[in-house]
């Protein structure tokens, strides 16, 4: 299997080249994340010990973006078969719209236990490692807590993501059920300087446990018992009795055909279906290599989003409370109804919510032909602000993307899992494995996935190339984020064709990818070039 390089001398301004290596990858937002993984293939271990080494290591050494008490999902290629996992975790059994409404509310707060779903990422650990893992998920999750217990110095971009949490939590976090939060992220008051060493001993004593007990401690035990009386103590809805009803699930994923190669999600309630969708409508679409920094490849690229996001808006949600089905929104017919709107102007969509994410990805690949793309995320940077006491555990608030609207098909509901953001990705050709790729950030996730597999596969880039290309957000209506980046002359043609366009100097809201893809017995990785982006290589 082979993959055409010929897009190595592709250049933009923060331009690296690829990374190439034989006997394992692993691609990470941090630089310790990914040695943690490569240690695990260098111990014996496989791409999925080196997956959730990595993982439970990103909860420690970028606590901005994920942590113990979020969500995850993964695709694995083990074998050669594609396996997905679904690890989100639904509302508790004693929230409702009746009762928040009761109590005042009038929309879902992003603060506080209200948007507390059931924590899904240690059982995602325990079910992949028990399923495919070689190494014990004490001798994965050490290198985690290590890091917890003596410290790690924090780097500049993970500093400036922690100052921006402390300036939005100082001001939004109100109430003595925050103060654990504070106590554990911000203990002198302020953020982490870069270069500061910090140290999370409940959190080390917390992967203990979870390594120790296969993560029943988490749902069943002593860390599951403190999770209920905190929520009791305060008024929350999350009970002992969610944690443990709660198990991973086991999917097929969802895909399409694209060029050479097929293009995989994890089907709904994510939303990689959103980027399956856009490409479906894009594959019908004639754009060349040479059309890649032109104004029309970023015009059909929004617009495709944008009718993407609207039936993604109006349909996904949990599997089981749907009423539309995947294959319909995936088939020809649907994507061709949809090229028929998109116009030579940009045209207005129906709304769609900007979110900011709080989210890491990452891949690992071994010389066995094995390969993991794996996400998770608190959402929204810590999350919901809480930080079950003498646990490290910051529960995400996932539960934020409900719908407050009861007629809505997104409605909260007990027991139910929200349209969720995070999605992992993955690539075949042929039916064979080619390699995990992903791009973390709330609503950007699926516009990267666009964006990036449009680069690979249609306009040639290598997977560096792919990630380090100029990007855009689509925000709402005809409101579209550019990148610095990009050509001054396809901003003003973009404008001209009526978006209504920003052109912003942070990157930090265009996402943050990692690409690993195999050719041959070669793998060539790539990662982010606007964060602390790692390939640990062997």
């Amino acid at each position: 299997m082979n993959i055409n390089f010929s897009g190595l001398e592709v250049s933009y301004p923060t331009h690296r080249y690829p990374v190439f290596g034989r006997k394992g990858m692993v691609a990470t937002s941090n630089a310790l994340a990914a040695q943690a993984g490569l240690d695990m293939l260098k111990k014996g271990g496989n791409a999925v010990d080196a997956a959730l080494a990595a993982a439970a290591c990103l909860t420690v050494c970028e606590p901005t973006s994920n942590g113990i008490g979020g969500d995850a999902f993964a695709i694995v290629a083990f074998q050669g078969k594609l396996y997905g996992l679904n690890a989100s975790g639904p509302a508790p059994r004693s929230i409702s719209i009746e009762q928040l409404q009761a109590r005042g509310y009038q929309e879902i707060p992003k603060y506080g236990f209200v948007p507390v779903n059931v924590p899904g990422a240690p059982a995602a650990w325990a079910a992949l490692a028990e399923r495919f893992g070689k190494l014990s998920l004490g001798e994965v999750l050490a290198p985690a807590i290590d890091y917890a217990e003596q410290g790690y110095p924090v780097s500049p971009i993970l500093h400036r993501q922690w100052e921006r949490a402390f300036q939005i939590y100082s001001k939004n976090l109100k109430g003595p059920e925050f103060k654990h939060w504070s106590d554990t992220f911000t203990p002198a008051g302020r953020a982490p300087r870069a270069g500061e060493v910090v140290r999370l001993p409940d959190h080390a004593r917390t992967l203990q446990l979870i390594a120790d007990s296969r993560a029943e401690a988490f749902y069943r035990g002593e860390l599951a018992e403190r999770m209920d009386a905190f929520s009791k103590e305060h008024g929350g809805f999350l009970r002992a009795e969610d944690l443990a009803a709660f198990q991973p699930e086991w999917v097929e994923p969802i895909g399409i055909p694209f060029g050479d190669v097929e293009v995989w999600e994890i089907p709904p309630n994510g939303q990689g279906i959103v980027a399956l969708m856009a490409l479906n409508i894009l594959r019908g679409l004639d754009l060349q290599p040479a059309d890649s920094q032109q104004p029309r490849a970023y015009h059909l690229q929004i617009e495709a989003l944008k009718l993407a996001f609207a039936d993604a808006q109006r349909y996904v949600t949990d599997p089981q409370h749907m009423q539309m089905k995947v294959e319909d929104l995936l088939s020809e017919a649907w994507a061709e109804e949809k090229r028929k709107l998109i116009q030579d102007r940009a045209v207005l969509p129906p709304p769609s919510p900007e979110v900011k994410g709080g989210t890491v990805y990452l891949c690992a690949a071994d010389s066995a032909g094995n390969m993991v793309s794996f996400i998770q995320s608190n959402y929204m940077g810590f999350g919901s602000g809480l930080v079950v006491p003498g646990t490290g555990i910051a529960l995400h608030n996932r539960g934020h993307n409900f719908s407050f609207d009861p007629q809505h098909i997104n409605c909260l509901a007990p027991g139910k899992r929200p349209y969720h953001t995070i999605i992992p990705g993955f690539l075949t050709r042929g039916g064979e494995p080619l390699g995990p790729f992903g791009v973390m950030g709330g609503f950007m996730q699926p516009q990267g996935h666009v964006q990036v597999v449009m680069n690979l596969m249609r306009f040639g880039h290598n997977p560096q190339a792919a990630l380090d290309a100029p990007r855009f957000q689509w925000i709402r209506g005809n409101q579209v984020q550019l990148e610095q980046t990009v050509p001054p002359a396809v901003v003003q043609q973009l404008a001209d064709l009526g978006h209504e366009v920003t052109v912003t100097e942070d990157n930090s809201g265009y996402g943050r990818g990692q690409i690993i893809l195999r050719s041959g017995e070669v793998l060539v990785g790539g990662t982010e070039s606007r964060v602390d982006g790692t390939v640990a290589v062997w």
